[in-house]
């Protein structure tokens, strides 16, 4: 789920953290670094948690419906119980594996907030892709599938409400926010009937080496903060150190620190993931900024012999 452009803007946010608390414990560091990693996933989770909140509270729905003589908005359709047996709807909500994990991490959130699921659920009822669904005869799993893209689509990733919400709750979700639901939406366009229960839950990291990569990034930046300090002095003569926006310093020292520290890393890779993230997180002029300082660095070491990378991919 994470790659490493992601991985490496968790620790730029952990490093930029510490200069805001003045944190001087690297053990702290590292703990908040691991629980916001694993925090990308409890995100997930409950996204997926919502389908199934969602799929529950229009099961009530209907069954106070049918034992009331009072009409229902959902009695206009051929079949009011349509979006109920939606098969990929069914498919999250009977996920015995993605059950067990919710409980097992006791993700109680939306029986704790239920209002966002109403929230959701009126939205969705009203919703014009909802009310084409249940009025159409199609019945074939495509029909399900495309129902469910175009409502996390149009109506559950938009939400305001519930971005507000998972922001209020931990500040890290506001950058997990875009990642998490454009996984949703991949999983959601490749699932089919066959997929086993494990398909809806994979993998936070590709392996450990993205986790350990993760940690010596982080530690080694923080370690060797005045080694790399050093090593942007004097390549920036017309900027003083007191002038550098905060961000675009961390980016260079973590970028430094890749350059002289991580052999299997291409120098251009390095480089490239840093502008992006630069283009991303900083001001408009930090890229060129960043850019300038690394290209500089990166001849320096070069001609001194100090960039010794190795690995494959390096020509």
């Amino acid at each position: 789920m994470l790659t490493r452009r992601q991985i490496r803007v968790k620790v730029m946010q952990c490093i930029y953290a510490l200069i805001l608390s003045k944190e001087e414990s690297l053990d702290k560091q590292e703990k908040f670094l691991k629980v916001s990693i694993e925090n990308t996933y409890v995100l997930y989770l409950l996204v997926m948690g919502l389908f199934k909140e969602l799929h529950q509270m229009a099961s009530t729905y209907v069954a106070h419906s049918s034992q009331t003589y009072l009409s229902s908005p959902d009695d206009q359709y051929p079949d009011k119980k349509k979006f109920l047996n939606n098969r990929v709807l069914l498919q999250i909500t009977k996920n015995e594996k993605l059950g067990a994990e919710m409980d097992q991490r006791k993700l109680k959130n939306w029986y704790l907030n239920e209002e966002y699921v109403k929230i959701l659920y009126k939205e969705i009822v009203n919703h014009r892709i909802y009310h084409d669904y249940m009025h159409s005869v199609e019945k074939g799993y495509e029909a399900d599938k495309n129902l469910i893209i175009d409502l996390f689509k149009k109506v559950i990733a938009p939400n305001e409400k519930l971005y507000e919400y998972f922001e209020d709750d931990k500040l890290t979700w506001v950058d997990d926010i875009p990642l998490v639901n454009t996984f949703v939406l991949k999983l959601l366009r490749k699932v089919n009937e066959k997929q086993p229960d494990g398909f809806f839950l994979p993998r936070l990291l590709k392996d450990k080496d993205d986790m350990a990569f993760a940690k010596n990034l982080h530690s080694k930046t923080l370690l060797k903060n005045s080694e790399l300090e050093k090593e942007i002095e004097g390549k920036t003569p017309n900027w003083d150190k007191d002038r550098i926006a905060d961000v675009d310093a961390i980016l260079l020292k973590m970028a430094i620190c890749e350059l002289l520290y991580f052999p299997s890393i291409p120098e251009r890779v390095t480089i490239n993931e840093y502008l992006e993230i630069a283009k991303e997180y900083s001001t408009p002029k930090s890229s060129i900024f960043i850019n300038g300082i690394l290209d500089k660095l990166v001849k320096e070491y070069k001609s001194e012999g100090k960039l010794k990378k190795t690995g494959r991919g390096l020509l």
